[in-house]
């Protein structure tokens, strides 16, 4: 599962903690790194209403032998209820990038 490389996405809050998370994934190497998109509108169904809300995208690259280690920590970190991680196997990409995520998942 160390050559699979993972793209997983998770919604949060805006403010401080999509960089807390982001930071906190890069520092303990379990992702190479970390985007932060938005701010996104999000629009769903929780406790019984339709709910709308300012949220803010993380997309995270990472390799597969971290990906159980990283759903923890950003579950650890996260505020909401129930966090939305989904991970995507990479299917193709430029091979120096996928080898640069590697090696950075797997630094000493």
């Amino acid at each position: 599962m160390e050559n699979e490389r993972l793209v997983v996405f998770v919604m949060v809050p805006p403010g401080d903690l999509p960089v807390q998370i982001a930071q906190a994934l890069v520092a303990e190497g379990l992702a190479a790194c970390v985007n932060i998109v938005g701010p996104i509108r999000s629009i769903y169904f929780w406790d019984g209403a339709v709910q709308d809300e300012a949220e803010q995208w993380l997309v995270i690259k990472t390799t597969g032998d971290r990906y159980a280690a990283l759903e923890t920590r950003v579950r650890e970190l996260h505020t909401y209820e129930v966090a939305e991680v989904l991970a995507l196997k990479i299917d193709r990409g430029a091979p120096d990038y996928l080898t640069w995520v590697t090696d950075m998942c797997h630094r000493s």
